[in-house]
């Protein structure tokens, strides 16, 4: 396979001065609270733990939403082989605090090894994966190339990539096919996603368009005793929910709960930022602007005169999405690209948005199909939909059209995990030929 050269200048650069910078980089992150001080080694390539006997297959996931995506395909890989383990690796420390609650037996979290060939190798020599499988479009060159190199099965799972980051990859066309060409098969979330990694060099026979793991995840988990204890503090008081707000979307948000609450006096906004640490700076805007509030991270319950409920913790989306009949999907009134809209519709919630989904572009037009979901382009339109919502028929049938559009797509899963376990079943017929000659 012909290697660009700008590929062989960094897997030189790699091999010889990325490791003083990686640890620098490393000091800055745990300076800054994006790493923890006690796993660092596994950042290093370095594991905490033994590997386990018999097949172990690796899923690579960036971050939080990645992760939680194959959730339940990691479950349904060890139902169909309870011979094997299953390795899951992340980069950040909020993804591996989830990791660690909701992974099922015979899985284990570790760090991603940063990509100094260093740290990679002393990765691939403990763990010895039998396969290998990336989410969505996270392509670090030297764990690619190392993990090619020792002829373990690779797979692009979930692959989507937005026009942005098709964009960046062009300019180094050449690295990024090279990598691509090394993987077995890719399966892509939609049409558009086939099309950008085809012009970078994928070729066309390995892709299959497959639809969103996200459609075929379970339902996320909540504490059922808590959620009975909300909805009676709740008692019937209307209630909505921004999910997943960006910084300058909460004043956006604001405004239109301020709108709304002319039409429902008693109306209740539950805001989840996307980054609980942000939680300090939003409660200076609340009391800023006159809000009754209570917060989640003081332990601060339902007040019947709150209008607000700061919800500033990570990890119990499905315990907001279950109280709130109305969800408003954010990262979506402000240039970030939105978020994942399965995750209320899984649960019963009627589905708001912002303009900006272009990480999610084939999903919300599904959705807007089946009149589904709504654009709320301003605090005004946004005000007015919850204000329309607010009548539980409306919502209910919004709701059950998104459970509709999310049950098409159920069989996601099972086609992934069926080519997970022919790749796992190959391999391991390869290994014993090489064995018996």
């Amino acid at each position: 396979m012909a290697r660009s050269i700008f590929l062989s200048l960094y897997l030189a650069w790699s091999a010889r001065g990325a490791r003083a910078f990686a640890e620098r980089k490393l000091s800055e992150r745990v300076a800054a609270g994006k790493e923890d001080p006690a796993r660092l080694n596994e950042r290093r390539g370095i594991a905490s733990r033994p590997r386990p006997e018999g097949p172990l297959i690796w899923f690579h996931a960036a971050s939080v939403g990645e992760s939680v995506a194959i959730l339940e395909l990691v479950r349904r890989v060890l139902e169909e082989r309870d011979d094997a383990h299953v390795l899951v690796t992340t980069g950040t420390v909020t993804s591996a605090e989830i990791m660690t609650d909701r992974l099922p037996g015979r899985a284990i979290h570790h760090f991603a090894p940063l990509d100094a060939k260093t740290f990679v190798t002393a990765f691939l020599d403990h763990w010895r994966p039998d396969m290998a499988i990336w989410t969505e479009s996270e392509l670090w060159p030297t764990l690619v190339v190392e993990t090619s190199a020792r002829d373990i099965p690779m797979l692009l799972l979930n692959a989507r990539m937005s026009k942005a980051s098709h964009d960046r990859w062009r300019f180094a066309r050449g690295v990024v096919r090279n990598l691509l060409e090394r993987f077995d098969m890719a399966l892509v979330q939609d049409e558009l996603t086939q099309s950008y990694l085809r012009q970078l060099g994928m070729p066309a026979d390995r892709m299959q368009v497959l639809g969103t793991l996200k459609e075929g995840a379970a339902a996320l988990p909540c504490d059922e005793d808590e959620r009975a204890e909300y909805a009676k503090s709740l008692a019937g008081r209307p209630v909505w929910l921004a999910a997943s707000t960006h910084e300058g979307e909460e004043k956006l948000v604001l405004q239109a709960h301020r709108l709304a609450m002319r039409a429902s006096p008693r109306l209740l906004l539950i805001l989840v930022p996307r980054h609980p640490e942000r939680g300090d700076e939003i409660a200076t805007l609340l009391q800023e602007d006159g809000w009754r509030f209570t917060r989640r991270s003081a332990r601060e319950g339902l007040k019947d005169d709150a209008q607000i409920y700061l919800a500033d913790t990570m990890g119990e989306m499905g315990l907001w999405y279950r109280l709130a009949p109305i969800s408003f999907v954010g990262g979506s009134l402000v240039a970030i690209g939105g978020h994942n809209p399965f995750e209320p519709a899984a649960l019963g919630s009627a589905i708001l948005h912002g303009p900006y989904v272009t990480n999610f572009v084939d999903i919300y037009q599904r959705l807007t199909q089946a009149e589904a979901a709504r654009l709320a382009a301003s605090p005004e339109k946004l005000s007015g939909h919850v204000v329309d919502l607010l009548s539980p028929e409306t919502a209910a049938g919004m709701a059950a059209a998104a459970w509709g559009v999310i049950s098409e797509g159920a069989d996601v899963t099972d086609r992934a995990l069926s080519l997970i376990m022919d790749t796992l079943d190959e391999a391991e017929i390869r290994a014993l030929r090489a064995e018996v000659s």
